[in-house]
């Protein structure tokens, strides 16, 4: 079976057999040496072009220098690194070394910082520069840390990891893990509440690229790669490291944040065949009409997005101007990556598209049976890259992970055409007049009026305490709301969809709550 366009084809996936003694980092950083590929790019950033010979070269050194330390296998650490080449240097040298890497968000606060670090338990810290003085304060309160490493030019007081990497010897022997050990940790971006370690094995990374990167985005060894997604969120460790290493690629990385002129200039300067991006900026990339096709990249076969539901308004106009489909999918930091997503040549905007290869869906109601098509309910997925627990959170992983099947607490619905739909966070929903209503299914009709950049819906009690839609709206550059404009919107919103679901209340605000992965966190607009 295949899935074809004009430039691409993807076969359907075999399943996926690892040996029980395996270690990623063979697969991801050792074998292109052994299959020729050592002087190609794997990565571009702001220091230059660094081969895939370079790579495996700081890879061992990196795993060296954290062994030298005086870590052993099943030693944590914590990254709390921008997007250079150290970051994948760190990542696989503690894998191949058998440590546990733990990727933390860059875009944090102090306070996080001290609960993820006292949390994990992490005994050395690995931290850029330009991130140090958001740790400093609470080094002194972390009996488990013992070590701070630096990446960048000055340690300031602590350890440079360069100095570290440059003491320590280039060959390293893969740690003698198996295909269940525990490899890494992701903690959950929080777009409900406190962050969540979800607990990953060395064979959860090969499985998303078998099945995603090769079943579904067709990725090629002739790719040049670039994510505005962050290597700490799940869905950029998939896009910046696991896809392109896993056919040895070449991937561009972004140590600034990924704004729409950063993002711009890049998809320009080096022409990238596959852009992986998150619904909000593609938004507001589509707000400046100056960004087109001829300003971007003329090569960009196709792009990819994630994090949260795609705009059916937002996939079509870029499609439009840009000449490239967006790829939508459902991922998460509990099963690593995409699991449900749209395909090529087969895109239906509005949808998060068909179950990947080798997952398998049902959605299910409150009694944890599954629903008739064409009805809602939480969306559960069986698939070989789930994590296998959070960390020291017995009760939230009974929740979530019930024996073969992970919870999403997504509400879906599969339409006539086998298309699966997003509706909102199971809490997130709301019910008025008795019937439920899809926040999400709001928003995407506010998004459709072309003054409207961002909406977040939430539930808001009337006058007589019953809960009806409320909408926080963010105006395209320029505007300026006011009365007559909510009226004309909500006219807007009637015209689209059953009159009970338009927005009772429109607040305009300059920005929306979200997490550093683009995922508007709700629930603090629940309190406004």
């Amino acid at each position: 079976m295949t899935n074809a366009t004009a430039s691409h084809v993807v076969t359907e996936p075999k399943p996926l057999e690892l040996p029980r003694a395996y270690n990623a980092a063979t697969h991801f950083i050792d074998r292109h040496l052994a299959e020729g590929r050592g002087a190609k790019a794997a990565y571009i950033d702001v220091g230059g072009t660094h081969s895939y010979s370079d790579l495996a070269g700081r890879v061992n050194r990196a795993g060296n220098a954290l062994r030298g330390l005086g870590l052993e296998m099943e030693n944590r650490i914590a990254m709390i690194m921008l997007d250079t080449i150290d970051f994948p240097a760190v990542f696989w040298g503690a894998i191949k070394a058998g440590i546990v890497p733990i990727p933390l968000n860059t875009l944090l606060t102090t306070k996080d910082y001290g609960y993820m670090l006292a949390d994990s338990r992490a005994r050395v810290l690995v931290v850029s520069e330009a991130l140090l003085d958001k740790v400093t304060p609470i080094l002194a309160d972390l009996p488990f840390l013992k070590q701070v490493v630096v990446s960048g030019a000055d340690a300031h007081g602590h350890v440079l990891l360069s100095d570290l990497t440059a003491k320590a010897g280039a060959h390293l022997e893969p740690a003698p893990t198996t295909s269940d050990d525990v490899a890494f940790w992701l903690y959950s971006s929080g777009s409900t509440g406190a962050p969540k370690g979800a607990v990953h094995l060395q064979r959860d990374l090969a499985a998303t690229a078998h099945f995603y990167g090769d079943g579904v985005l067709g990725i090629r060894e002739d790719d040049l790669c670039f994510s505005a997604a962050k290597l700490f969120f799940a869905y950029g460790l998939g896009n910046g490291m696991t896809f392109p290493l896993h056919v040895g690629a070449t991937t561009i990385l972004l140590a600034d944040r990924p704004t729409p002129e950063s993002v711009m200039a890049i998809l320009k300067d080096h022409q990238p065949t596959l852009f992986f991006g998150v619904p909000t900026l593609y938004g507001t990339i589509l707000a400046d009409p100056s960004n087109r096709r001829e300003t971007a990249s003329l090569r960009m076969r196709a792009c990819v997005s994630a994090g949260e539901a795609l705009p059916e308004d937002v996939g079509k106009r870029w499609q439009e101007r840009f000449g490239a489909e967006i790829l939508d999918g459902l991922g998460s930091t509990e099963m690593l990556h995409i699991f449900l997503s749209n395909r090529h040549g087969e895109v239906r905007y509005g949808t998060s598209g068909k179950p990947v290869p080798g997952y398998a869906m049902k959605i299910v109601g409150d009694d944890g049976r599954e629903v008739p098509q064409g009805e809602m309910g939480e969306l559960v997925v069986n698939g070989p890259s789930a994590a296998v627990a959070y960390w020291n959170q017995r009760e939230k992983s009974m929740a979530t992970f019930r024996g073969a099947w992970t919870h999403t607490g997504d509400k879906y619905y599969v339409d006539d055409e086998g298309y699966y739909r997003y509706a909102g966070r199971g809490d997130d929903m709301l019910k008025v007049g008795g019937i439920w209503v899809s926040p999400f299914e709001v928003e995407a009709a506010l998004i459709a009026n072309e003054k409207v950049l961002e909406a977040a819906v939430v539930g808001f009690p009337d006058g007589e305490g019953l809960i009806k839609p409320k909408a926080f709206v963010v105006l395209q550059s320029g505007l300026n709301g006011g009365e007559a404009l909510v009226e004309e919107l909500q006219a807007f919103v009637k015209a689209r969809l059953a009159p009970y679901k338009y927005p009772r209340w429109i607040e305009f605000v300059e920005t929306l709550p979200k997490t550093a992965t683009g995922k508007i966190q709700r629930f603090k607009l629940r309190t406004k």
